[in-house]
């Protein structure tokens, strides 16, 4: 099977050896996607994190040759449980046509202090 995958642009990739996203075969993983705007900018609002995250992570889906509608699962870390319906709401809006398994789990943190949230996806592509 071929495998392909598309760079984050992390300083930490090269360091710690990972992809934002990875293809094998009709299966691609998309890594822990974290709210970070080019400009290194993070927005304070949950709702706001939660939108970029899922922007990135689509984004990097695509570039391997999926769409949203392939998604089967995601995955939302968030780090105050009263961010959760926030979050959860935009996943909704991103994610309420396909309806893939999810996950919303609370950490006691993520690796920038600024971030409320962070996600994952997963998804099978013909």
């Amino acid at each position: 099977m071929k495998r392909d995958s598309v760079p984050s642009g992390s300083p930490y990739e090269q360091a710690i050896g990972f992809r934002r996203a990875v293809r094998l075969g009709g299966s691609i993983a998309v890594s822990g996607t974290a709210p970070v705007w080019p400009d290194g900018h993070v927005d304070p609002d949950p709702r706001a994190q939660a939108r970029r995250c899922w922007e990135i992570a689509i984004e990097a889906l695509a570039g391997l040759g999926g769409t949203k509608a392939d998604v089967i699962r995601t995955r939302q870390y968030v780090v105050d449980a009263a961010d959760a319906d926030a979050v959860g709401r935009v996943h909704g809006e991103v994610f309420g046509d396909v309806l893939p398994a999810s996950t919303m789990v609370v950490v006691a943190g993520l690796l920038d202090p600024r971030w409320k949230v962070e996600v994952e996806l997963d998804a099978v592509v013909d």
